[in-house]
Protein backbone atom coordinates (compact mmCIF):
# COMPACT_ATOMS: atom_id res chain seq x y z
CA UNK A 1 0.00 0.00 0.00
CA UNK A 2 3.27 2.55 0.76
CA UNK A 3 4.45 1.92 -2.39
CA UNK A 4 0.62 2.57 -4.28
CA UNK A 5 0.69 5.99 -2.64
CA UNK A 6 3.86 7.14 -4.06
CA UNK A 7 3.58 5.74 -7.48
CA UNK A 8 2.51 7.14 -10.67
CA UNK A 9 -1.39 7.42 -9.68
CA UNK A 10 -0.98 9.85 -7.08
CA UNK A 11 -0.08 12.49 -9.70
CA UNK A 12 -2.78 11.35 -12.28
CA UNK A 13 -5.84 13.77 -10.49
CA UNK A 14 -3.86 16.74 -10.03
CA UNK A 15 -2.48 16.65 -13.58
CA UNK A 16 -6.18 15.43 -14.95
CA UNK A 17 -7.60 18.73 -12.88
CA UNK A 18 -4.75 21.30 -13.85
CA UNK A 19 -5.48 19.89 -17.73
CA UNK A 20 -9.24 20.50 -17.39
CA UNK A 21 -8.52 23.42 -15.54
CA UNK A 22 -6.49 24.46 -18.25
CA UNK A 23 -8.75 23.94 -20.93
CA UNK A 24 -12.08 25.47 -19.67
CA UNK A 25 -9.31 28.62 -18.62
CA UNK A 26 -8.57 28.52 -22.41
CA UNK A 27 -12.05 28.21 -23.34
CA UNK A 28 -13.63 30.68 -21.63
CA UNK A 29 -11.12 33.72 -20.70
CA UNK A 30 -9.43 34.58 -23.57
CA UNK A 31 -12.69 36.34 -24.79
CA UNK A 32 -13.46 38.31 -21.98
CA UNK A 33 -9.73 39.26 -22.03
CA UNK A 34 -9.40 40.28 -25.57
CA UNK A 35 -12.18 42.76 -25.58
CA UNK A 36 -10.24 44.48 -22.61
CA UNK A 37 -7.30 44.33 -24.75
CA UNK A 38 -8.99 45.78 -28.27
CA UNK A 39 -9.77 48.85 -26.15
CA UNK A 40 -6.21 49.53 -24.92
CA UNK A 41 -4.97 48.67 -28.18
CA UNK A 42 -7.73 51.39 -29.95
CA UNK A 43 -7.47 53.84 -26.80
CA UNK A 44 -9.76 53.73 -24.40
CA UNK A 45 -11.03 57.90 -25.01
CA UNK A 46 -11.28 56.67 -28.83
CA UNK A 47 -12.52 53.45 -28.13
CA UNK A 48 -15.46 53.97 -25.15
CA UNK A 49 -16.51 57.13 -27.07
CA UNK A 50 -20.01 55.13 -28.31
CA UNK A 51 -20.39 55.22 -24.48
CA UNK A 52 -20.80 58.88 -24.09
CA UNK A 53 -23.99 58.63 -25.80
CA UNK A 54 -27.26 59.46 -23.44
CA UNK A 55 -29.04 57.19 -26.26
CA UNK A 56 -26.49 54.59 -25.08
CA UNK A 57 -27.29 54.04 -21.59
CA UNK A 58 -30.87 54.53 -22.00
CA UNK A 59 -31.06 51.57 -24.54
CA UNK A 60 -28.67 49.43 -21.99
CA UNK A 61 -31.59 50.27 -19.12
CA UNK A 62 -34.35 49.82 -21.57
CA UNK A 63 -33.19 46.04 -22.16
CA UNK A 64 -32.43 45.51 -18.40
CA UNK A 65 -35.84 46.81 -17.90
CA UNK A 66 -37.16 44.16 -20.79
CA UNK A 67 -35.08 41.20 -19.07
CA UNK A 68 -36.46 42.15 -15.68
CA UNK A 69 -40.42 41.67 -16.77
CA UNK A 70 -39.52 38.79 -18.39
CA UNK A 71 -37.68 37.67 -15.41
CA UNK A 72 -41.00 38.54 -13.14
CA UNK A 73 -43.58 36.54 -15.36
CA UNK A 74 -41.16 33.91 -16.00
CA UNK A 75 -40.91 33.22 -11.97
CA UNK A 76 -44.60 33.65 -11.13
CA UNK A 77 -45.27 30.97 -13.74
CA UNK A 78 -42.86 28.60 -13.14
CA UNK A 79 -43.50 28.70 -9.40
CA UNK A 80 -46.88 28.37 -9.95
CA UNK A 81 -46.70 25.59 -11.95
CA UNK A 82 -43.58 23.43 -10.34
CA UNK A 83 -46.25 23.63 -7.00
CA UNK A 84 -49.30 22.14 -9.52
CA UNK A 85 -46.83 19.74 -11.38
CA UNK A 86 -45.39 18.44 -7.99
CA UNK A 87 -47.10 18.71 -4.93
CA UNK A 88 -50.60 18.34 -6.03
CA UNK A 89 -52.83 15.59 -7.38
CA UNK A 90 -53.37 17.61 -10.67
CA UNK A 91 -54.84 15.25 -13.38
CA UNK A 92 -51.79 14.19 -15.70
CA UNK A 93 -49.21 15.79 -13.84
CA UNK A 94 -46.40 14.47 -15.31
CA UNK A 95 -47.73 14.35 -19.21
CA UNK A 96 -48.17 18.35 -18.62
CA UNK A 97 -44.69 18.30 -16.66
CA UNK A 98 -43.15 17.26 -20.21
CA UNK A 99 -45.07 19.30 -22.44
CA UNK A 100 -44.67 22.37 -20.37
CA UNK A 101 -40.62 21.60 -20.19
CA UNK A 102 -40.46 21.22 -24.14
CA UNK A 103 -40.25 25.18 -25.56
CA UNK A 104 -37.31 25.48 -23.54
CA UNK A 105 -35.00 23.16 -25.46
CA UNK A 106 -36.07 25.44 -29.08
CA UNK A 107 -34.44 28.61 -29.88
CA UNK A 108 -36.88 31.85 -28.86
CA UNK A 109 -36.83 32.54 -32.12
CA UNK A 110 -38.55 29.84 -33.27
CA UNK A 111 -41.48 30.83 -30.81
CA UNK A 112 -41.74 34.01 -31.91
CA UNK A 113 -41.52 33.11 -35.86
CA UNK A 114 -44.77 30.48 -34.43
CA UNK A 115 -46.56 33.21 -32.30
CA UNK A 116 -46.82 35.68 -35.75
CA UNK A 117 -47.75 33.09 -37.92
CA UNK A 118 -50.83 32.71 -34.97
CA UNK A 119 -51.06 36.21 -34.16
CA UNK A 120 -49.52 38.18 -37.08
CA UNK A 121 -51.83 40.32 -39.20
CA UNK A 122 -52.13 37.17 -41.81
CA UNK A 123 -51.97 34.67 -38.84
CA UNK A 124 -54.79 31.92 -38.03
CA UNK A 125 -56.25 34.24 -35.17
CA UNK A 126 -54.31 37.43 -36.37
CA UNK A 127 -55.73 41.06 -36.39
CA UNK A 128 -54.61 44.47 -36.80
CA UNK A 129 -54.50 44.77 -32.78
CA UNK A 130 -52.76 41.52 -31.87
CA UNK A 131 -50.33 42.74 -34.02
CA UNK A 132 -49.51 45.34 -33.00
CA UNK A 133 -49.81 43.53 -29.06
CA UNK A 134 -47.20 41.18 -30.92
CA UNK A 135 -44.93 44.04 -32.66
CA UNK A 136 -44.45 45.62 -29.09
CA UNK A 137 -41.80 45.28 -25.93
CA UNK A 138 -44.82 43.89 -24.05
CA UNK A 139 -45.14 41.18 -26.53
CA UNK A 140 -41.42 40.42 -26.63
CA UNK A 141 -41.55 40.09 -22.56
CA UNK A 142 -44.58 37.68 -23.34
CA UNK A 143 -42.81 35.42 -25.87
CA UNK A 144 -39.43 35.35 -24.01
CA UNK A 145 -41.69 34.67 -20.73
CA UNK A 146 -43.23 32.07 -21.73
CA UNK A 147 -40.11 30.36 -23.79
CA UNK A 148 -38.10 30.74 -20.52
CA UNK A 149 -40.60 29.88 -17.57
CA UNK A 150 -39.84 26.23 -18.05
CA UNK A 151 -36.20 27.25 -16.34
CA UNK A 152 -37.85 28.21 -13.10
CA UNK A 153 -40.24 25.31 -13.63
CA UNK A 154 -37.79 22.67 -13.57
CA UNK A 155 -35.19 24.56 -10.96
CA UNK A 156 -38.21 24.46 -8.59
CA UNK A 157 -39.49 21.20 -9.24
CA UNK A 158 -35.99 19.61 -8.42
CA UNK A 159 -35.84 22.06 -5.30
CA UNK A 160 -39.44 20.81 -3.90
CA UNK A 161 -38.48 16.98 -5.25
CA UNK A 162 -35.53 17.37 -2.93
CA UNK A 163 -36.88 18.74 0.06
CA UNK A 164 -36.74 15.82 2.88
CA UNK A 165 -40.35 14.41 3.28
CA UNK A 166 -40.47 13.97 6.96
CA UNK A 167 -40.29 17.96 7.52
CA UNK A 168 -43.16 18.28 5.30
CA UNK A 169 -45.22 15.70 7.04
CA UNK A 170 -44.31 16.97 10.47
CA UNK A 171 -44.99 20.25 9.93
CA UNK A 172 -48.61 19.34 8.06
CA UNK A 173 -49.81 18.14 11.20
CA UNK A 174 -49.50 21.45 13.09
CA UNK A 175 -50.13 23.83 10.22
CA UNK A 176 -52.33 24.10 7.26
CA UNK A 177 -51.58 23.36 3.76
CA UNK A 178 -51.07 26.96 2.44
CA UNK A 179 -48.94 27.86 5.71
CA UNK A 180 -46.90 24.69 4.95
CA UNK A 181 -45.79 26.12 1.32
CA UNK A 182 -45.14 29.70 2.27
CA UNK A 183 -43.47 28.97 5.33
CA UNK A 184 -41.65 26.28 4.18
CA UNK A 185 -41.07 24.49 0.74
CA UNK A 186 -40.79 28.04 -1.16
CA UNK A 187 -37.93 29.11 1.42
CA UNK A 188 -36.23 25.64 1.07
CA UNK A 189 -36.28 26.04 -2.71
CA UNK A 190 -35.47 29.93 -2.56
CA UNK A 191 -32.08 29.38 -3.53
CA UNK A 192 -33.01 27.20 -6.70
CA UNK A 193 -35.78 29.88 -7.49
CA UNK A 194 -33.34 32.25 -7.33
CA UNK A 195 -30.54 30.76 -9.27
CA UNK A 196 -33.19 30.09 -12.24
CA UNK A 197 -34.23 33.57 -11.93
CA UNK A 198 -30.75 35.35 -12.50
CA UNK A 199 -30.40 32.12 -15.64
CA UNK A 200 -33.67 33.80 -16.91
CA UNK A 201 -32.47 37.33 -16.86
CA UNK A 202 -29.32 36.34 -18.38
CA UNK A 203 -30.96 34.71 -21.43
CA UNK A 204 -33.68 37.75 -21.67
CA UNK A 205 -31.31 39.84 -21.74
CA UNK A 206 -29.16 37.87 -24.25
CA UNK A 207 -31.79 37.42 -27.12
CA UNK A 208 -31.02 38.31 -30.12
CA UNK A 209 -33.52 36.82 -31.94
CA UNK A 210 -36.76 37.82 -30.95
CA UNK A 211 -36.44 41.46 -30.51
CA UNK A 212 -35.11 41.96 -33.86
CA UNK A 213 -37.90 39.53 -35.53
CA UNK A 214 -40.42 41.30 -32.87
CA UNK A 215 -38.60 45.18 -34.03
CA UNK A 216 -37.82 45.50 -30.49
CA UNK A 217 -34.57 47.91 -30.26
CA UNK A 218 -32.35 46.20 -27.40
CA UNK A 219 -29.05 46.83 -26.57
CA UNK A 220 -27.27 43.34 -27.42
CA UNK A 221 -29.15 43.45 -30.89
CA UNK A 222 -27.18 47.15 -31.20
CA UNK A 223 -23.71 45.28 -30.63
CA UNK A 224 -24.76 42.85 -33.52
CA UNK A 225 -25.74 45.84 -35.71
CA UNK A 226 -22.23 46.63 -35.78
CA UNK A 227 -20.96 43.66 -36.73
CA UNK A 228 -23.35 42.13 -38.99
CA UNK A 229 -25.20 44.60 -41.00
CA UNK A 230 -24.80 48.29 -42.88
CA UNK A 231 -23.67 49.67 -39.57
CA UNK A 232 -20.75 47.73 -39.33
CA UNK A 233 -18.33 49.21 -36.69
CA UNK A 234 -16.67 46.07 -34.96
CA UNK A 235 -14.95 49.18 -32.98
CA UNK A 236 -17.77 50.46 -31.45
CA UNK A 237 -18.51 46.57 -31.08
CA UNK A 238 -16.06 46.02 -28.65
CA UNK A 239 -16.62 49.19 -26.58
CA UNK A 240 -20.32 48.46 -26.26
CA UNK A 241 -19.44 45.01 -25.27
CA UNK A 242 -17.72 46.73 -22.16
CA UNK A 243 -21.12 46.75 -20.27
CA UNK A 244 -22.31 43.85 -21.42
CA UNK A 245 -19.00 42.63 -19.60
CA UNK A 246 -20.17 44.19 -16.63
CA UNK A 247 -23.56 42.99 -15.88
CA UNK A 248 -22.27 39.68 -16.68
CA UNK A 249 -19.85 39.96 -13.72
CA UNK A 250 -22.22 41.53 -11.61
CA UNK A 251 -24.28 38.51 -12.18
CA UNK A 252 -21.83 36.55 -11.03
CA UNK A 253 -21.01 38.50 -7.78
CA UNK A 254 -24.77 38.00 -7.23
CA UNK A 255 -24.86 33.88 -7.37
CA UNK A 256 -21.64 33.87 -5.41
CA UNK A 257 -22.62 36.18 -2.75
CA UNK A 258 -26.35 35.89 -2.30
CA UNK A 259 -27.70 32.38 -3.92
CA UNK A 260 -23.95 30.76 -2.82
CA UNK A 261 -24.48 31.13 0.55
CA UNK A 262 -26.97 27.53 0.94
CA UNK A 263 -26.69 24.71 -1.08
CA UNK A 264 -28.95 23.71 -3.70
CA UNK A 265 -31.81 21.59 -2.17
CA UNK A 266 -31.76 19.40 -4.98
CA UNK A 267 -28.89 17.53 -2.88
CA UNK A 268 -31.76 16.19 -1.15
CA UNK A 269 -32.85 12.74 -0.70
CA UNK A 270 -35.25 11.16 -3.31
CA UNK A 271 -38.53 10.09 -1.96
CA UNK A 272 -42.14 9.75 -2.43
CA UNK A 273 -43.50 13.27 -1.52
CA UNK A 274 -47.10 13.72 -0.17
CA UNK A 275 -49.35 15.44 -2.78
CA UNK A 276 -51.67 18.27 -1.59
CA UNK A 277 -55.20 17.48 -2.51
CA UNK A 278 -56.60 19.72 -4.42
CA UNK A 279 -60.32 18.46 -3.59
CA UNK A 280 -63.56 19.93 -5.24
CA UNK A 281 -60.85 22.37 -6.94
CA UNK A 282 -59.31 19.81 -8.78
CA UNK A 283 -60.81 18.93 -11.84
CA UNK A 284 -61.25 23.26 -12.75
CA UNK A 285 -57.56 23.54 -11.74
CA UNK A 286 -56.66 20.67 -14.07
CA UNK A 287 -58.63 22.27 -16.71
CA UNK A 288 -57.09 25.64 -16.32
CA UNK A 289 -53.50 24.25 -16.10
CA UNK A 290 -53.32 21.97 -19.05
CA UNK A 291 -54.74 24.76 -20.54
CA UNK A 292 -52.48 27.18 -20.23
CA UNK A 293 -49.49 24.31 -20.73
CA UNK A 294 -51.25 23.40 -24.41
CA UNK A 295 -51.84 27.07 -25.30
CA UNK A 296 -48.08 27.63 -25.12
CA UNK A 297 -47.75 25.02 -27.61
CA UNK A 298 -49.92 27.08 -30.11
CA UNK A 299 -46.26 28.65 -32.05
CA UNK A 300 -45.58 24.69 -32.81
CA UNK A 301 -49.27 24.29 -33.95
CA UNK A 302 -49.09 27.63 -36.21
CA UNK A 303 -45.39 26.66 -37.63
CA UNK A 304 -47.00 23.32 -38.92
CA UNK A 305 -50.12 24.47 -40.73
CA UNK A 306 -47.79 27.59 -42.14
CA UNK A 307 -45.35 24.37 -42.77
CA UNK A 308 -47.98 22.47 -44.97
CA UNK A 309 -47.77 24.83 -47.99
CA UNK A 310 -43.74 24.44 -48.14
CA UNK A 311 -42.56 23.20 -51.31
CA UNK A 312 -38.97 21.94 -51.90
CA UNK A 313 -38.34 23.48 -48.41
CA UNK A 314 -35.42 20.69 -48.52
CA UNK A 315 -33.54 22.35 -50.98
CA UNK A 316 -33.27 25.43 -48.57
CA UNK A 317 -31.75 23.44 -45.95
CA UNK A 318 -28.20 22.92 -47.23
CA UNK A 319 -25.63 21.68 -44.84
CA UNK A 320 -27.09 23.09 -41.52
CA UNK A 321 -28.72 19.82 -40.07
CA UNK A 322 -25.42 17.87 -40.09
CA UNK A 323 -23.51 21.26 -38.97
CA UNK A 324 -25.79 21.59 -36.01
CA UNK A 325 -25.81 17.98 -34.78
CA UNK A 326 -21.72 17.80 -35.82
CA UNK A 327 -20.89 20.79 -33.52
CA UNK A 328 -23.62 20.22 -31.00
CA UNK A 329 -22.53 16.81 -30.10
CA UNK A 330 -18.70 17.60 -30.02
CA UNK A 331 -19.18 20.70 -27.68
CA UNK A 332 -21.92 18.49 -25.42
CA UNK A 333 -18.99 15.65 -25.29
CA UNK A 334 -16.09 17.80 -24.40
CA UNK A 335 -18.26 20.07 -22.07
CA UNK A 336 -19.03 16.30 -20.16
CA UNK A 337 -15.54 15.46 -20.61
CA UNK A 338 -14.61 18.60 -18.17
CA UNK A 339 -17.36 18.32 -16.03
CA UNK A 340 -16.53 15.03 -15.04
CA UNK A 341 -12.98 15.97 -13.89
CA UNK A 342 -13.90 19.59 -12.84
CA UNK A 343 -17.66 18.76 -11.36
CA UNK A 344 -15.94 16.03 -9.18
CA UNK A 345 -13.00 18.40 -7.96
CA UNK A 346 -16.01 20.78 -7.29
CA UNK A 347 -17.83 18.12 -5.47
CA UNK A 348 -14.59 17.34 -3.32
CA UNK A 349 -13.74 20.88 -2.71
CA UNK A 350 -10.30 21.06 -4.63
CA UNK A 351 -8.36 23.78 -4.46
CA UNK A 352 -9.29 26.29 -7.33
CA UNK A 353 -12.88 24.65 -7.98
CA UNK A 354 -14.76 27.43 -7.27
CA UNK A 355 -12.76 30.05 -9.09
CA UNK A 356 -13.31 27.49 -12.05
CA UNK A 357 -16.76 26.96 -11.25
CA UNK A 358 -17.24 30.67 -11.13
CA UNK A 359 -15.53 31.42 -14.40
CA UNK A 360 -18.04 28.99 -16.29
CA UNK A 361 -20.88 30.76 -14.82
CA UNK A 362 -19.73 33.91 -16.05
CA UNK A 363 -19.73 32.74 -19.43
CA UNK A 364 -22.98 31.58 -18.85
CA UNK A 365 -24.68 34.69 -17.47
CA UNK A 366 -22.91 37.21 -19.25
CA UNK A 367 -24.51 38.10 -22.07
CA UNK A 368 -24.15 35.89 -25.17
CA UNK A 369 -23.04 38.85 -27.36
CA UNK A 370 -20.15 39.98 -25.22
CA UNK A 371 -18.99 36.24 -25.54
CA UNK A 372 -19.30 36.61 -28.72
CA UNK A 373 -17.39 39.75 -29.69
CA UNK A 374 -14.66 38.30 -26.91
CA UNK A 375 -14.56 34.61 -29.51
CA UNK A 376 -13.73 37.31 -32.91
CA UNK A 377 -11.20 38.89 -30.98
CA UNK A 378 -9.26 36.35 -30.08
CA UNK A 379 -10.02 33.40 -32.60
CA UNK A 380 -9.70 35.46 -35.57
CA UNK A 381 -5.93 36.23 -36.77
CA UNK A 382 -3.67 34.40 -39.43
CA UNK A 383 -2.53 32.07 -36.34
CA UNK A 384 -6.18 30.54 -35.33
CA UNK A 385 -7.72 30.72 -39.17
CA UNK A 386 -8.09 26.89 -39.45
CA UNK A 387 -10.00 27.21 -36.63
CA UNK A 388 -11.95 30.59 -37.14
CA UNK A 389 -13.08 29.27 -41.02
CA UNK A 390 -14.47 25.99 -39.98
CA UNK A 391 -17.06 24.40 -38.06
CA UNK A 392 -14.84 24.18 -35.33
CA UNK A 393 -15.14 27.80 -34.06
CA UNK A 394 -18.65 26.78 -33.14
CA UNK A 395 -17.63 23.89 -30.96
CA UNK A 396 -14.99 26.28 -29.14
CA UNK A 397 -17.33 29.16 -28.46
CA UNK A 398 -20.41 26.82 -27.45
CA UNK A 399 -18.21 24.73 -25.16
CA UNK A 400 -17.14 27.90 -23.36
CA UNK A 401 -20.61 29.41 -22.92
CA UNK A 402 -22.01 26.23 -21.83
CA UNK A 403 -19.01 24.69 -19.60
CA UNK A 404 -21.27 25.30 -16.50
CA UNK A 405 -23.98 23.20 -17.40
CA UNK A 406 -21.61 19.76 -17.19
CA UNK A 407 -19.83 21.17 -14.26
CA UNK A 408 -22.54 21.97 -11.83
CA UNK A 409 -24.79 18.75 -12.67
CA UNK A 410 -21.77 16.76 -12.29
CA UNK A 411 -21.00 17.94 -8.97
CA UNK A 412 -24.33 17.98 -7.80
CA UNK A 413 -24.53 14.11 -8.67
CA UNK A 414 -20.85 13.22 -6.81
CA UNK A 415 -21.58 15.49 -4.03
CA UNK A 416 -24.06 13.32 -2.90
CA UNK A 417 -21.75 10.06 -3.23
CA UNK A 418 -19.90 9.34 -0.28
CA UNK A 419 -16.24 10.07 -1.04
CA UNK A 420 -15.17 7.00 1.46
CA UNK A 421 -15.76 4.77 -1.42
CA UNK A 422 -12.74 6.31 -3.82
CA UNK A 423 -10.55 6.85 -0.59
CA UNK A 424 -11.06 3.33 -0.21
CA UNK A 425 -9.90 2.36 -3.51
CA UNK A 426 -6.70 4.58 -3.73
CA UNK A 427 -6.29 3.18 -0.53
CA UNK A 428 -5.69 -0.28 -2.38
CA UNK A 429 -3.68 1.67 -5.25
CA UNK A 430 -5.99 2.80 -7.51
CA UNK A 431 -5.24 5.62 -9.68
CA UNK A 432 -7.37 8.42 -10.08
CA UNK A 433 -8.45 7.44 -13.77
CA UNK A 434 -9.35 3.83 -12.33
CA UNK A 435 -11.45 5.37 -9.62
CA UNK A 436 -13.35 7.64 -12.69
CA UNK A 437 -14.05 4.55 -14.96
CA UNK A 438 -14.94 2.01 -12.31
CA UNK A 439 -16.68 4.45 -9.63
CA UNK A 440 -17.32 7.69 -10.88
CA UNK A 441 -18.50 7.13 -13.87
CA UNK A 442 -20.64 4.11 -13.27
CA UNK A 443 -22.16 5.01 -9.68
CA UNK A 444 -23.23 8.68 -11.47
CA UNK A 445 -24.17 7.49 -15.13
CA UNK A 446 -27.20 8.48 -15.00
CA UNK A 447 -26.44 12.02 -14.15
CA UNK A 448 -23.66 12.21 -16.66
CA UNK A 449 -26.18 11.00 -19.74
CA UNK A 450 -28.34 13.30 -18.68
CA UNK A 451 -25.87 16.22 -18.54
CA UNK A 452 -24.30 15.43 -21.92
CA UNK A 453 -28.32 15.36 -23.14
CA UNK A 454 -28.70 19.19 -21.21
CA UNK A 455 -25.09 20.47 -22.85
CA UNK A 456 -26.52 18.70 -26.10
CA UNK A 457 -29.84 20.48 -26.50
CA UNK A 458 -28.28 23.59 -25.40
CA UNK A 459 -25.91 23.85 -27.88
CA UNK A 460 -28.32 22.99 -30.37
CA UNK A 461 -30.53 25.71 -29.99
CA UNK A 462 -27.63 28.35 -29.68
CA UNK A 463 -28.84 31.53 -32.02
CA UNK A 464 -27.35 34.44 -29.89
CA UNK A 465 -24.02 33.02 -29.84
CA UNK A 466 -23.25 31.35 -33.52
CA UNK A 467 -24.60 33.83 -35.56
CA UNK A 468 -22.18 36.79 -34.47
CA UNK A 469 -19.26 34.66 -36.76
CA UNK A 470 -20.55 31.46 -37.91
CA UNK A 471 -18.14 30.28 -41.11
CA UNK A 472 -19.95 30.95 -44.48
CA UNK A 473 -21.41 27.75 -45.04
CA UNK A 474 -20.84 26.20 -42.46
CA UNK A 475 -24.15 27.80 -40.16
CA UNK A 476 -26.24 25.85 -37.69
CA UNK A 477 -30.20 25.49 -38.70
CA UNK A 478 -31.16 27.65 -36.20
CA UNK A 479 -28.74 30.35 -37.58
CA UNK A 480 -29.95 29.03 -40.97
CA UNK A 481 -33.76 29.96 -40.36
CA UNK A 482 -33.11 33.42 -38.29
CA UNK A 483 -30.79 34.40 -41.97
CA UNK A 484 -33.83 33.14 -43.87
CA UNK A 485 -36.62 34.74 -42.31
CA UNK A 486 -35.93 38.14 -43.68
CA UNK A 487 -36.20 36.87 -47.59
CA UNK A 488 -37.22 33.03 -47.62
CA UNK A 489 -40.36 32.26 -48.42
CA UNK A 490 -42.79 32.26 -45.01
CA UNK A 491 -44.00 28.25 -45.57
CA UNK A 492 -40.19 27.14 -46.24
CA UNK A 493 -39.08 29.36 -43.07
CA UNK A 494 -41.82 27.52 -41.14
CA UNK A 495 -40.64 24.12 -42.45
CA UNK A 496 -37.00 24.19 -41.13
CA UNK A 497 -38.49 25.18 -37.82
CA UNK A 498 -40.35 22.09 -37.91
CA UNK A 499 -37.50 20.16 -38.77
CA UNK A 500 -35.67 21.94 -35.35
CA UNK A 501 -38.02 20.87 -33.41
CA UNK A 502 -38.10 17.41 -34.68
CA UNK A 503 -34.88 16.97 -34.21
CA UNK A 504 -34.59 18.33 -30.58
CA UNK A 505 -37.66 16.14 -30.04
CA UNK A 506 -36.17 13.24 -30.74
CA UNK A 507 -33.09 13.64 -29.03
CA UNK A 508 -34.76 14.62 -25.59
CA UNK A 509 -37.10 11.36 -26.56
CA UNK A 510 -33.96 9.09 -27.36
CA UNK A 511 -32.39 10.45 -24.05
CA UNK A 512 -35.04 10.35 -21.73
CA UNK A 513 -35.74 6.80 -23.19
CA UNK A 514 -32.09 6.01 -22.54
CA UNK A 515 -32.26 7.10 -18.83
CA UNK A 516 -35.37 5.70 -18.10
CA UNK A 517 -33.86 1.94 -19.64
CA UNK A 518 -30.84 2.42 -17.16
CA UNK A 519 -32.87 3.04 -14.25
CA UNK A 520 -34.92 0.49 -14.43
CA UNK A 521 -32.31 -1.90 -15.05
Amino acid sequence: MGRSRVGPSRWEEPVAFGVAALALVVLVLPPFAAIAIELVETGLARALAPLASPGTWALFVRSAGLAVAVTLLATLIGVSLAFLLRRTDLVGRPAALLVHLFPLALPPFLLALGWFHAFGRRGALGSERGSAILFSDAGAAAVLALAFAPAITALTALALDGIDASIEEAALVVAGPWRVVFEILLPVAAPSIGFGALVVFSLAFSELGVPIFLRVSTYPAAVFARLGSMAYSPGEAFALALPLLGLGLALVAIERLVLGRRPPAVLGLQRARPAFALGRWRTPTSVLAWAFVLAATTPLVALFFRAVQARGWTTWIGASVGTSLLTASAAATLITALGIVLGHGLARRRYGSRALDALGVLAFVAPATAFGVGIIATWNHAATEAVYRSAAILVVATAGRYAVLGLRPVALAVHQSPPQLEEAAAVFGAGFFTRLARIVIPVHARAIAGTWLLAFVFCLRDLDLGVLFYPPGRETLPIRIFTLEANGPEPVVAALALVQVGITAAAVALGLALLRRRRSG
